[in-house]
């Protein structure tokens, strides 16, 4: 028996199976975890759906179970079960379908200068469409932050069309009908290739403009998934072309929500501009497991290891922040012919059980029990402990986002084994061992790792160059000036190393 299903994502949430139109359930947040989970096309947890669709006076894992069985009514059929759902996660599978914006996508990406005229006539019109329309308040906030990123990014495409549009050559008397649209939609490139006729031969055909720059980066990272020996799932993201340079986990990482700040967004933009940069979230948050039986700095290793093989990476620079740092220098003396350099911001290589005073030590004991406690709660308090340190100089709006998005990306009992893991790192004995070419930069006035001890790192590490930042912050935000000399020199440093 066939299994066709059309899914219409432009205009209301439509789903065709076999020819005929399917009733969906009268429920706006059923149908808008169906049209989530079918453009998203990737697991996600639970927990996590629970909180986009539901508020928690109401009975969100319920709820959850009945949308889901709702849907299956609807997409499902006896030989293709398209929602896959375990105790954790749930995702759709797509193979198969034909989704109506990813089939416009497809279309221009492969084939923009040959479409015809007609064609495109056509995609305007269906481009014409609200993306998702009705769905507008199904969710919470980053529900409607999503929809609006997801519909800036149909904008996206249907300047692209209207360009196309607007200088085809057989456009003819429609040519100005087209040139008004696609100036209403972006008018800096409609205004731009109006200046650049005033120069041409105007008994000429009309040139192609250049294509519209991406709307935004966190709609086109690459999700996927890789397995540790050990059985645990962690997931990464690429974006960008070019050289890969692969990063190293660090204090809690989210491959979704990290874009939603000047803490991270605008850095990986940056990173990723004339790169392939790779990204993954650690055992225990964000995206990968977090129900992991190790938590330990030789899974931290063996997790970037497992990263680069999926990834079939062959001879690459990595980029180590904060523990992410040590994590880097174990895997670059595990494997020297792979790496090319080395990046290391505000980083240690032995954690706070080796070098900090009895003092010390009893502090941060003390945080990691309020951590136990404290952590999954509606009050910030305990999570500002974290923010205050990472970011004293940061906008207050900022540490408020941090410390809601330290409580979103793991559990209180991870948050707690990750201060003791970060504790027992030492690598103090590896670092004369690097071979890679090396940069580190660290804050004169980092309130969470001191600036000796990065300088320490650097002189430890065969001709390691150390850059300082002037700054007290150990996550820097990009409204600093510090900010601006480490992107600024992270740049210069792969330049020049040829890497």
């Amino acid at each position: 028996m066939s299994d066709t299903l059309e899914i219409t994502l432009l205009g209301e949430l439509k789903v065709v199976r076999d020819g005929q139109e399917m009733a969906l359930p009268s429920s706006r947040k059923a149908r808008a975890l169906l049209a989530f989970l079918i453009t998203t096309q990737r697991p996600h947890r639970r927990e996590r759906l629970c909180e986009l669709f539901w508020d928690l006076p109401d009975d969100p894992k319920a709820a959850l179970r009945w949308s889901l069985s709702k849907l299956r009514k609807v997409v499902d059929s006896a030989d293709h079960l398209r929602i896959i759902a375990d105790r954790e996660r749930v995702s759709f599978d797509t193979s198969g379908m034909d989704v109506d914006i990813y089939r416009l996508s497809t279309r221009l990406r492969e084939a923009q200068d040959t479409i015809p005229l007609s064609e495109l006539e056509a995609m305007a019109s269906q481009l014409d469409a609200v993306f998702l329309d009705g769905l507008d308040s199904a969710g919470d906030e980053a529900f409607t932050s999503w929809l609006i990123a997801e519909r800036e990014d149909v904008l996206a495409l249907q300047a692209t069309v209207l360009r196309l549009l607007a200088t085809h050559p057989e456009a003819g008397i429609s040519t100005r009908k087209w040139l008004r649209l696609w100036h209403e939609v972006d008018p800096e490139a409609a205004e731009d290739y109006e200046a650049g006729q005033d120069d041409t031969d105007t008994s000429a055909p009309p040139a192609r403009a250049p294509e519209p720059p991406e709307s935004k980066a966190l709609r086109t990272q690459r999700i996927g998934f890789c397995n540790v020996p050990d059985g645990t799932k962690i997931a990464f993201a690429t974006l960008g072309e070019g050289p890969p340079l692969l990063k190293a986990a660090n204090w809690l990482t989210h491959l979704e929500f990290d874009w939603g700040t000047p803490i991270w967004g605008k850095c990986f933009g940056e990173l990723a501009r004339s790169r392939s940069f790779v990204r993954y979230d650690e055992r225990g948050c964000g995206l990968s497991d977090w129900e992991v039986e190790d938590l330990s700095f030789d899974a931290f290793v063996e997790d970037l290891e497992a990263v680069a093989d999926k990834l079939s990476l062959d001879r690459f620079p990595l980029l180590g922040i904060s523990q992410g740092a040590a994590v880097c220098v174990e895997y670059a003396v595990r494997h020297p012919e792979r790496v090319s350099g080395l990046i290391l911001v505000g980083g240690y290589a032995a954690g706070w059980r080796h070098l900090s005073s009895p003092e010390e030590q009893a502090r941060r004991e003390a945080v990691r029990s309020l951590t136990e406690v404290g952590w999954g709660t509606d009050n910030p308090a305990y999570r500002h402990i974290f923010s205050q340190t990472f970011m004293p100089d940061a906008h207050p709006e900022d540490l408020a986002w941090f410390d809601d998005f330290q409580r979103r990306t793991t559990s209180a009992e991870n948050a707690a084994r990750f201060q003791d893991a970060f504790g027992y790192i030492d690598v103090r004995h590896q670092l004369s061992k690097v071979q890679a070419p090396t940069i580190v930069l660290h804050s004169r006035h980092d309130q969470r790792i001191p600036y000796e001890v990065g300088r320490a790192m650097a002189s430890d590490i065969p001709d390691a160059r150390f850059v300082t930042l002037e700054s007290r912050n150990h996550v820097l935000v990009d409204y600093e000036p510090a900010w601006d000399v480490c992107m600024d020199s992270i740049r210069d440093f792969l330049v020049e190393q040829g890497i």
